[in-house]
């Protein structure tokens, strides 16, 4: 990736944060540039050093079936008018190879989908979110929907057919399919299917037991295939603590390095989708303080890794 020299401190690639469902939320009458009302603005990207970030479209779960493409639509719409639209150094991220071509001064931007319920059983609305720049879905959220049942789910069901076909369909284009709102079955199955599969945040559960973490025996299994895990910064996947420390997320990293994840491991904040906040990291700016924790334990190029050259390395081709 061109421009990652001459950054504030080591750049960074964040596969998730939920700045668009704010900027739905509140109508578009914040602004991307600066807004404390957001974790992700477009300075605090700069002040943090995070080279790309990904932008999760996400329908809330109390929002009629009906309303939820619409409202992915405007999710988008956000991106497009605010986010690339109002900053021309934020660059959208539609092919793999866009990463390399960053400059300095550049952010990448990159669509992804948190859970499908906005299309339905609809393929074509897939592909319209697709050609709109969708670059990463993630089946489902929490529960349960047309394609896979998700970790808080009671039934703990596996793939319907319909999420079978969107896989495939993910195959095809190289869209990474992403498996961590996932129950262990749909899991299981997502990943013997998916030939891009990715944890775009999810922590470790040996280290803390909510069903939002991967098991050993899952986060073993996505290493063994090539697949990143991206820790997530929410406070209630790190520990029982209030509120944990950087110390208490790098546990997650430790941990996952102890089951050979060394060059798969990641970063996938969910700013802006979290109220409580990890101490030193309550925003995209402060996101070097987890960098500097890092680099008293690990080795730079292992640093490095973690920050932005595992998810390039490991990215479709």
């Amino acid at each position: 990736m061109q421009g990652m020299q001459g950054m504030m401190g080591m750049p960074i690639i964040d596969l998730h944060c939920d700045a668009l469902l704010k900027l739905w939320e509140e109508k578009g009458s914040i602004s991307f540039t600066d807004s404390d009302k957001l974790d992700v603005n477009r300075n605090r990207l700069h002040e943090g050093g995070v080279k790309v970030q990904s932008y999760a479209i996400f329908t809330p779960p109390d929002l009629p079936s009906e309303s939820r493409f619409q409202c992915a639509l405007d999710q988008i719409h956000y991106f497009y008018a605010e986010v690339l639209g109002k900053h021309p150094e934020m660059k959208q991220i539609r092919d793999w190879s866009d990463l390399d071509k960053l400059g300095d001064g550049e952010i990448g931007a990159m669509l992804t989908l948190e859970g499908v319920e906005p299309i339905g059983n609809d393929l074509k609305k897939l592909h319209i979110l697709y050609q709109l720049g969708v670059r990463s879905v993630g089946l489902t959220w929490n529960l349960a929907n047309l394609a896979a049942d998700g970790v808080l789910e009671e039934r703990k069901g596996g793939l319907t057919a319909f999420g079978k076909e969107l896989i495939q369909f993910h195959n095809e284009r190289k869209i990474l399919t992403d498996v961590s709102h996932l129950c262990e079955r749909s899991f299981w199955e997502t990943l013997e299917l998916a030939k891009y599969p990715i944890a775009s945040h999810s922590n470790a559960q040996a280290i803390c037991g909510h069903p939002r973490n991967l098991s050993d025996e899952q986060a073993k299994a996505m290493f063994a295939k090539g697949a990143n895990v991206h820790v997530v910064y929410c406070t209630m996947f790190i520990n029982e603590s209030t509120p944990p420390t950087i110390d208490d997320l790098i546990r997650h990293i430790d941990h996952f390095c102890s089951l050979g994840g060394v060059r798969h491991i990641g970063l996938g904040s969910d700013f802006d989708g979290i109220s409580a906040k990890v101490v030193g990291l309550e925003h995209a700016g402060m996101s070097q303080n987890l960098i500097n924790e890092l680099l008293k334990r690990y080795t730079e190029d292992e640093v490095r890794g973690f920050a932005y050259e595992n998810f390039l390395r490991n990215r479709p081709v």
